[in-house]
């Protein structure tokens, strides 16, 4: 089988080009099966796999299949293709920023991602959520079999076994943390501003956990769904803050009252534009306020960007900053590498494995075969009254000469430039065969 990653993340690309190749959660299922659909017009019987990354700092397609049937190349060039008629971008926009790995450097990669040093922030540990959600995802859909999910349970058990035996998540900084961090910067001391999130997600929820510890004067949820802002909101009154819950439609109206605003929905389109952030800074006579947009696609229009009074910080702006601590986690980083260099040799070990299966059943048919061939002619030797000693003797004899057929007339017919070899290989087949016994 051919494994293979291919993706646009943070390293490769800017902004505002991983969100024209974003996935949003409500059409990701059907892009899977596409996507799947796509590979297997190949082959019907190729069975070709597929799983999809979308998070704000990267896209990414895995996949595995056949490599008699779709090689590495065509693999690449297939999906590529795929990925430009399904995000309605031209291949000549992308095809700067992406990345390809395969074989062990695609297993390699997707390790390292699920441990969190391929993230903007280092070591940090919502990337192995939003993997075990994008596999989630993949297996309702059908789109994954036994490659991927048995590449992706590996990489839990990396994660687990790096976070566990290495520092790497202690000198961690999250994109939450980094939020904070900024603000504080423009603004002073948190415990006097007001907030409002956007969104009610995953990411909202580790930003208003950090923005807590600051005891901020008051926080605000808006969503676009209600009950999904209340039950945040609650979640943060049940800490013992008061926390207020609007539909986003008021952000608009609301919006002036309001020092730090930190947004991340799965919107396609910008939430706050211009206008209306104009509008809102009139209402503060040019008080000033920190947006942060950590969404892809972006929730705030960057012309925003340029109004004086705005300081406005994308993904991209808190990853320069959590670069600051970087020189903390370079031990760690070496031990986690070290991990990973392992757990890369014995799942390839597996991979190398699984590719003898065929012959493996093959072979056990071919004895099977020749098991009841003599087995046959045994019976009907007793039955015409011969000693069994001398049919056990000569089935023992006939099973032998079956079975060591193939790899003397392998040796009686190999090149010169392979004896040796093939005397070995030979050798460790059969001398090795037995000794317990």
């Amino acid at each position: 089988m051919n494994l293979l990653s291919i993706g646009i993340n943070h390293q490769s690309a800017p902004v505002d080009v991983r969100e024209k190749v974003a996935f949003g959660p409500d059409n990701l299922s059907d892009a899977l099966l596409d996507l799947r659909q796509y590979l297997n017009r190949v082959d019907t019987q190729s069975e070709s796999e597929v799983a999809i990354l979308s998070t704000c700092n990267r896209t990414e397609i895995y996949c595995a299949a056949n490599d008699h049937i779709l090689s590495a190349t065509n693999l690449q060039e297939k999906t590529i293709d795929w990925l430009s008629v399904q995000q309605k971008i031209s291949k000549n926009e992308i095809s700067d920023f992406v990345q390809t790995t395969i074989a062990s450097d695609a297993v390699r990669h997707v390790f390292r991602v699920g441990c969190g040093l391929d993230s903007m922030v280092l070591g940090e540990t919502q990337i192995l959520g939003q993997m075990k959600q994008a596999v989630q995802t993949a297996q309702q859909a059908g789109s994954m079999g036994t490659y991927l999910n048995h590449l992706f349970n590996k990489t839990f058990a990396v994660a687990k076994e790096v976070r566990t035996n290495t520092e790497i998540s202690t000198h961690a900084v999250s994109m939450a943390s980094a939020a904070v961090r900024l603000s504080t910067r423009v603004l002073g001391d948190i415990s006097q501003q007001r907030v409002l999130f956007i969104g009610a997600g995953e990411m909202i929820h580790l930003c208003a956990v950090y923005f807590l510890g600051k005891k901020p004067r008051s926080i605000t949820i808006a969503n676009r769904t209600i009950e999904r802002g209340e039950g945040l909101a609650k979640y943060i009154s049940d800490q013992g803050y008061h926390c207020d819950s609007i539909p986003l439609s008021e952000v608009p109206a609301m919006l002036s009252q309001f020092d730090i605003v930190v947004s991340c929905t799965a919107s396609s389109l910008p939430i706050i534009g211009l206008g209306m952030v104009n509008t809102a800074l009139k209402k503060r006579r040019s008080s000033p306020m920190v947006m942060i947009d950590l969404a892809v696609p972006r929730d705030i229009e960057p012309e925003i960007a340029k109004l004086g009074d705005v300081y406005l910080y994308t993904v991209d702006d808190l990853g320069d900053v959590v670069k600051e601590g970087m020189e903390y986690r370079t031990s760690a980083v070496k031990s986690a590498e070290e991990i990973i260099d392992t757990q890369v040799k014995n799942f390839m070990q597996w991979l190398h494995q699984r590719a003898s299966v065929p012959l493996i059943t093959s072979l056990k048919q071919r004895s099977e075969d020749f098991q009841q061939i003599e087995l046959e002619k045994a019976k009907r030797k007793i039955q015409r009254g011969d000693d069994p000693l001398d049919v056990m003797a000569e089935l023992a004899r006939a099973l032998s000469n079956k079975f060591l057929h193939g790899s003397l007339h392998t040796l009686n017919h190999v090149e010169e430039f392979s004896i040796d070899e093939c005397q070995k290989i030979v050798s460790k087949m059969f001398m090795t065969t037995g000794r317990k016994g």
